[in-house]
């Protein structure tokens, strides 16, 4: 069983890089500001239930490579650790913009949970995101890798749900609050690139 300390650290991280202005956080925003906090709520499940998919598919994968090959692990470890490296130098680059509230008709509510679906099973970043990030919170001398992957992206989907379920809450308020303060943006955008630091220093420093 994953430590509780980590638990702690996983789950805090998880909830900052949720509050990080994203594709993601900004697009349930829009959507609830748009159509109604409905709305907002079920392009959240959907974004979730495509990280149910990339959950089981990390625990799966990244069990076999803990289990099997300590040279894949050593690649995986070192590509998932440049990844993040590279989020965190996107993180600290990335300029203040507004967010833009477009229109493109009335869309029902299947439709948009089923685009927060498609958005996140068909963006290959989530996947890389999941290999990189997961795993350096899992032990192979507490038990089945498999089952920590399983609890931990399970946390991650909590820590999803509370983060993105509040903006779509506070949409209209959160909406004029970012486009109004560039320096609140500034700040989440560094403080999301610190956390990516961390965690790269963190996963290439792990053993098998």
């Amino acid at each position: 069983m994953v430590p509780i300390e980590s638990l702690i650290t996983f789950f805090t991280a998880s909830i900052l890089l949720g509050l990080a202005p994203g594709p993601d956080n900004i697009f349930v925003l829009t959507q609830s500001a748009l159509r109604g906090r409905a709305s907002g709520l079920l392009v959240m499940l959907g974004l979730c239930t495509g990280l149910l998919i990339h959950t089981s598919a990390v625990a799966l994968g990244v069990a076999i490579i803990f289990q099997t090959s300590a040279l894949a692990f050593s690649i995986l470890k070192f590509i998932g650790a440049g990844y993040l490296i590279y989020l965190a130098w996107q993180a600290f680059r990335a300029s203040a913009e507004k967010i833009q509230a477009g229109t493109d008709g009335n869309v029902n509510h299947w439709k948009l949970y089923c685009r927060g679906i498609i958005m996140n099973i068909t963006n290959p970043k989530v996947s890389i995101f999941f290999l990189a990030f997961l795993p350096q919170f899992a032990d192979p001398g507490r038990g089945p890798v498999a089952y920590q992957l399983l609890l931990l992206g399970g946390l991650f989907i909590i820590a999803t749900i509370l983060v993105f379920g509040s903006i779509a809450l506070l949409a209209g308020t959160l909406g004029q609050w970012l486009n109004r303060s560039n320096r609140t943006q500034s700040v989440l955008n560094k403080l999301a690139g610190t956390v990516f630091i961390g965690l790269a220093i963190k996963l290439a420093t792990a053993e098998r």
